[in-house]
């Protein structure tokens, strides 16, 4: 490591720009040496990816403003950087990956001529030239057929594909710094552990300084030369990662580790006597693509076995968890209990009724009441443009029930959540992102279900705001005797809260058994792999030390 840093940030302040301005950040300070990793760690709302924007000037104009301090790139001062001078610098010394490609990437324009861009806007190179350093680059970073991908749009490629065309893009021109905001976050386990061995790579073999931005404790066992936790907008701890995280100064640094859920299983709740409300009984979903031109010309539908002879039963009170990679066939089960997809064949049985013959809104609607989901992102489950009341009753009304009753009953659901009654008249954006996902629970807790399918419900939440989720999502399924299918690709989440885990892959069950006995003793090579995949599966968050291989 060399004594000059690649980025030096002094006494940083951000503010916002409204007529009472509030400190977002609070004079921090920090250096990233090159070929180092700098991780930053800490609540939704701490400052990290502000700081991150302020360092690539992406400050959103007009809402955030930099109050002082300096952010020093190989010493020249960004902040002070004329806008044309910060876009030259942008891919050629310094890079961004960002957490979701889709949102990143334009969806009308092929992987190619996005690729091309940026070496249109930076390098003076002919065509050709430019079309064979792309290919380079997406050979770089292990993109199967570099040339399928370069003629592809971003809807065709996987989740794990698309990141890694982002980092493709962000160190074709080898920068000096690059800067990853939550890169893995929605990523399935074994997808997340490639692009970190990935970057990790890729920042020995260019000595590039990387500030790396994540609420996954696991990742920053990975991946991590240094910390820094930051909370309310400062930086309250920092140091090497081993020291940090066996060793914390602070209150809030232990709080945090402690929130980390281990990957050992709890013990499975009592089975007998339990009654059934949920059966799968050989359900099968084939989905069949066939193009227009592909039919003008003949050629064959193509088709793919999403959900294949898939069987489980589901009691009450209990939890059942459906991990697997992405693409696994996870979601569709779901949709299929849902019926928001027509299962090709097999039954789906709630409360002893196979719904899948049912036809028609009204029989559905009936047969969804017993059924609800908490999807992933609430901020795309929740209406923006409706208070959450207007939300919460929209079920009930639907069902026939009295508004008086309906908002009544949605005021006495919130206090369950922990939200006060006067949340009823506030809009989504009002909320933190914690607190959107205790609404959503509440609406599902409207319909009084039965079964809670619960679709990455806490993937995009930090450890600590997690950990309180879960916990009120154990309180709510006690208090109510509910049964909840739990969808996640986290492990940790999964040997803290399930009685039993169903493995998918392709489509298939490769294994289902107690979550003690699936996720501590697994049979399935395929298994072993998810658990050997798992981030930070050798540290022991809890006692401070590495414990070594589980599996």
């Amino acid at each position: 490591m060399t004594s000059a840093p690649v980025l030096s940030v002094r006494d940083l302040k951000v503010v916002t720009t409204a007529r009472n301005p509030a400190e977002i950040l609070k004079g921090i300070s920090f250096d990233i040496f090159p070929g180092e990793t700098l991780c930053l760690v800490g609540e939704s709302g701490s400052g990290k990816s502000v700081t991150s924007l302020v360092s690539m000037d992406l400050l959103p104009r007009g809402e955030l403003a930099v109050a002082g301090g300096e952010v020093l790139l190989n010493d020249e001062d960004i902040t002070k950087a004329s806008p044309s001078r910060t876009r030259a610098l942008r891919g050629s010394e310094m890079a961004m990956i960002f957490q979701e490609p889709m949102t990143a990437l334009n969806p009308v324009l092929t992987i190619g001529l996005q690729m091309d861009e940026v070496f249109r806007a930076h390098r003076d190179m002919r065509k050709p030239e430019r079309k064979a350093a792309a290919l380079e680059a997406f050979e770089s970073v292990s993109l199967p057929d570099p040339a399928r991908i370069y003629d592809s749009f971003p809807h065709q490629l996987s989740g794990g594909q698309r990141q890694r065309v982002m980092i493709a893009m962000a160190l074709a021109l080898k920068p000096k710094l690059l800067i990853a905001d939550e890169p893995t976050t929605a990523l399935d386990v074994t997808t997340q552990k490639q692009i970190l061995e990935l970057i990790q790579r890729l920042k020995e073999e260019q000595n590039t300084a990387v500030l790396f931005i994540t609420h996954d404790m696991g990742v920053v066992v990975d991946i991590a030369d240094r910390v820094c936790v930051m909370r309310h907008g400062e930086i309250v701890e920092t140091g090497k990662v081993q020291d940090v995280l066996s060793q914390p100064k602070e209150q809030y640094t232990r709080d945090l580790l402690a929130a980390v859920p281990s990957l050992t299983p709890r013990k499975a709740r009592p089975q007998e006597g339990q009654e059934k409300v949920l059966e799968l009984i050989g359900v099968n979903k084939i989905f069949s693509f066939q193009s227009f031109i592909s039919k003008l010309l003949g050629h064959e539908e193509h088709s793919v076995h999403a959900v294949n002879d898939v069987s489980f039963r589901l009691d009450r009170g209990r939890t059942l968890g459906i991990v697997g990679e992405s693409g696994s066939g996870k979601s569709s089960v779901a949709r299929c209990i849902l019926r928001l997809e027509d299962p090709t064949s097999g039954a789906v049985v709630v409360n002893g009724n196979d719904i899948v013959p049912l036809r028609g809104q009204k029989a559905l609607a009936e047969a969804r009441r017993a059924v609800q989901m908490i999807f992933q992102d609430p901020n795309r489950s929740l209406n923006p443009r409706l208070r959450v009341g207007e939300s919460l009753i929209e079920g009930p009304l639907n069902s026939g029930e009295a508004r008086a009753e309906a908002m009544a009953r949605a005021g006495d659901i919130l206090e369950i959540v922990r939200l006060p009654r006067e949340s009823l008249d506030r809009y989504p954006h009002q909320f933190s992102g914690g607190q959107r996902q205790r609404i959503a629970i509440a609406r599902a807790l409207m319909m009084s279900p039965d079964v809670i399918v619960a679709d990455e419900a806490v993937s995009a939440l930090d450890v600590s705001v997690q950990a309180q989720v879960l916990e009120l999502l154990a309180e709510v399924q006690k208090r109510q005797n509910l049964a909840v299918l739990f969808i996640t690709h986290d492990l940790r989440v999964a040997a803290q809260i399930c009685d039993d885990v169903m493995v998918m892959q392709r489509g298939k069950v490769v294994e289902f058994g107690p979550a003690e006995q699936v996720l501590a003793h697994p049979q399935h090579a395929y298994t072993r792999d998810l658990i050997n995949a798992a981030p930070g599966r050798d540290w022991d968050f809890a006692k401070g030390r590495n414990i070594g291989a589980l599996v």
